[in-house]
C-alpha cells in the first residue's frame, strides 16, 4: 500500500497538478491539507472518476484536510479530540482496508503554523502537539498498525533545514517545538523518511519567495509517522520534488511510504 500525504495550498487552484501526480505515481491513499474548500466544494466527481474513496473536512478559504483512497475507508473521524471548542479543520481520521482483510488506521493532520512566536498562535500550536500526543497514546493502546501523516510544520532538526541560523527564531524550529515533536516519537512512532534516509537536505517545503526552490532553500516540515506496528511492514519512503517545478506548483510536495499490507 502506497501511503503519501501534500500539502496543496488550495486544492480549486491545484486541481490539475494535482490530478496529474495522482495519475502519475498512483498512491493507494493520499491526504491532503490546506485543500481549502468546504465539504461541498470539495471535487468529488474528478477523484472518484480516478477510483478513490473521499473522506474530507473542509474548510472555507482556510485549512481543510482530506484522504482519499483507492480502498473503502471506514469508521472516519474528523477533528482532534481534546477540545471541543477548537473549530479549525485541521485534522481526519479513518480506517483504510487492505489486502488480505488487514485494515490500517490513516490521519491526514494540519499543524498549526505558530507564528509568531511567543504568542496566541505559539500558544495554540504547542496545546494542539499536545492534544495530538495524546491522540497518538490512545491509538498505541489499540495495538493496530496506524499512520498520522501531514504538514506538522516541524523542522525536527538542523538536517532538516537549509539554513539552522536563519529559522532559529521561527515557531517551526524552536527548541521548545522540536522537544514537542520528539515527545511525539518517543511514544514509538517511526519518522518513515528517516527510517529510510539519513542524508541531511531533504526537504519538502519550499517558498514561492526569494528564489528558494532555484537555490534549494528548503525545510523539512511535512512527515509520515507510523505506529510500531505499521513500522514492521514499511519497505521503503521518499519525497516526490518534481511537482514543485510544475506549472502552479504547491510550496510543499508529496511525502511517501510504501507498506506491505
Amino acid at each position: 500500500m502506497r501511503i503519501a500525504t501534500w500539502n496543496v495550498n488550495s486544492l480549486k487552484a491545484r486541481i490539475d497538478p494535482v490530478m496529474q501526480w495522482l495519475k502519475d505515481f498512483k498512491p493507494d491513499v493520499l491526504c491532503m491539507q490546506e485543500i481549502k474548500v468546504t465539504n461541498e466544494a470539495f471535487p468529488r466527481f474528478e477523484l472518484e472518476a480516478l477510483g478513490f474513496n473521499c473522506a474530507v473536512h473542509g474548510q472555507k478559504s482556510y485549512n481543510g484536510v482530506a484522504i482519499i483512497a483507492k480502498r473503502p475507508m471506514e469508521d472516519v473521524t474528523p477533528r482532534l479530540p481534546g477540545d471541543a471548542a477548537d473549530v479549525q479543520s485541521r485534522y481526519i481520521e479513518a480506517v483504510v482496508s487492505g489486502n488480505k482483510r488487514k485494515t490500517i488506521r490513516i490521519a491526514s493532520l494540519y499543524l498549526p503554523n505558530g507564528n509568531p512566536a511567543p504568542g496566541e498562535k505559539y500558544d495554540y500550536k504547542l496545546a494542539w502537539m499536545d492534544r495530538l500526543t495524546a491522540h497518538a497514546r490512545r491509538l498505541l493502546t489499540l495495538e493496530e498498525p496506524f499512520v498520522l501523516a501531514g504538514d506538522y510544520n516541524v523542522i525536527p532538526s538542523e538536517h532538516d533545514v537549509y539554513d539552522p541560523i536563519a529559522w532559529a527564531k521561527d515557531a517551526l524550529f524552536l527548541p521548545q517545538t522540536r522537544a514537542h515533536f520528539r515527545t511525539l516519537l518517543n511514544l514509538g512512532l517511526t519518522d518513515a523518511i528517516r527510517a529510510c534516509h539519513a542524508e541531511p537536505g531533504l526537504y519538502t517545503f519550499w517558498d514561492y519567495q526569494a528564489g528558494a526552490w532555484q537555490k534549494n532553500h528548503g525545510i523539512r516540515i511535512d512527515h509520515v509517522l507510523l505506529s510500531p506496528q505499521a513500522a514492521d511492514h514499511l519497505k521503503t519512503a521518499g519525497i516526490d520534488a518534481r511537482p514543485r517545478s510544475w506549472e502552479k506548483p504547491s510550496d510543499h510536495v508529496p511525502v511517501w511510504c510504501d507498506l506491505d499490507l
